[in-house]
């Protein structure tokens, strides 16, 4: 059995209300085909072909490039039905996949099946169960409750022999929403397998909003400093001044939590730390600000294509006294940082050199999620 899947992505998503087609909107930081191919490069097909909207099959042929060495990129048309009818014509195997970009999550399980149930079937489609109650309405009042034991929903990839397809794609005089409604029109009878609850179709903003919610790429770090007091200057801490108490020594302002921020930071989008990044052997950076540094590592971050979720740093000394100046220094970070900061202090019990006020420590963790 020879099976070829076609995937159809040439949807402006005119309901997603996206700027691009639907194909490219990202999601954790992969665009809807993308992660599509992906499933799809698991399931291995012998023939791959992408419909994509007109004008941009070199794009999507770079991005397909990714994933597959051997494909086929056509232009779509105005109608699933036609892109679907446009895909076809590439296919020379004996059976078909069709699957859709904007359900970029249904795993290869789901394929596996499909293929599966056409060594019995000519036309497969996966479904779930329905979970609510159903009414069929009239305007405003309920006809009827329906059995809804006897409903399911269907997703995509929908699996066809191939020339039973072709039959069915030559002779429909209508515009159906999927490749079974067609076949069914004209007689063919549709297998079900189950499907998936990653299935879902991307079509509307609230399911992109549930995608990114379930798939972001969310990533922790953990990062410590610790400088002892010098003998003179005004001690610089959660890049507030705190003009009793004296400056902590190191190459910059000794800022132990912004410090450990930074490489909370980094570490979460693993981007080295803060000294492969801005080390000793950086004379720009001599005597340079925690602020200086946390705007760095922000615009490090940025590139990578991450941003910052949340910021938990535990400050570690004697002195100086956090809590009354909690809330600002929460404030202050938070706005350089652009997420929630939370701060909290203690001290070591009398244990070692931060027991007699001879320094101070911070631990501070983080996450970052890949921008959407």
């Amino acid at each position: 059995m020879t099976v070829a899947v076609v995937l159809v992505s040439a949807g402006k998503g005119a309901r997603l209300g996206a700027s691009v087609p639907k194909a490219v909107v990202s999601v954790a930081g992969k665009t809807l085909l993308e992660l599509s191919l992906m499933h799809i490069s698991e399931f291995k097909p012998d023939q791959l072909i992408v419909v994509a909207p007109e004008g941009l099959t070199a794009e999507f042929e770079r991005l397909t490039s990714k994933f597959f060495l051997d494909f086929k990129v056509v232009t779509g048309g105005s109608t699933r039905q036609k892109s679907v009818a446009a895909g076809m014509k590439e296919v020379t195997s004996d059976f078909v996949l069709v699957h859709d970009a904007a359900r970029a999550f249904t795993p290869k399980e789901v394929f596996d099946r499909v293929k599966g149930a056409l060594e019995w079937a000519d036309c497969v489609v996966p479904t779930i169960k329905l979970s609510d109650t159903v009414k069929q309405v009239n305007d405003h009042w309920v006809d009827k409750t329906v059995d809804r034991n006897q409903l399911r929903l269907v997703q995509t990839p929908q699996g066809f022999r191939v020339s039973t397809l072709r039959d069915g794609l030559s002779r429909a005089i209508a515009d159906f929403t999927d490749e079974a409604g067609l076949l069914e029109s004209i007689g063919v009878p549709t297998a079900v397998v189950d499907g998936h609850e990653h299935g879902f179709k991307v079509t509307t903003p609230s399911d992109l909003e549930r995608a990114r919610a379930i798939f972001a790429d969310v990533r922790s770090g953990i990062g410590v400093d610790a400088h002892q007091f010098s003998e003179s200057g005004t001690l610089m801490l959660g890049c507030l001044e705190w003009p009793e108490y004296r400056l902590l020594s190191g190459h910059s302002d000794g800022d132990a939590v912004a410090h450990a921020i930074v490489d909370a930071l980094l570490a979460a989008a693993s981007l080295g730390d803060i000294g492969s990044n801005f080390g000793t052997d950086r004379p720009e950076y001599q005597g340079a600000s925690g602020e200086l540094f946390l705007r760095e590592a922000l615009r490090l971050l940025s590139d990578a294509g991450f941003e910052p979720a949340n910021v938990s740093v535990q400050v570690v000394a004697d002195e100086p006294k956090i809590g009354p100046r909690r809330l600002e220094i929460e404030q202050h970070l938070s706005l350089i940082i652009g997420a929630p900061v939370s701060v909290l202090a203690t001290t070591t019990d009398g244990l070692g050199f931060l027991a007699d006020s001879r320094g101070i420590a911070a631990v501070a963790t983080s996450l970052v999620r890949m921008r959407g």
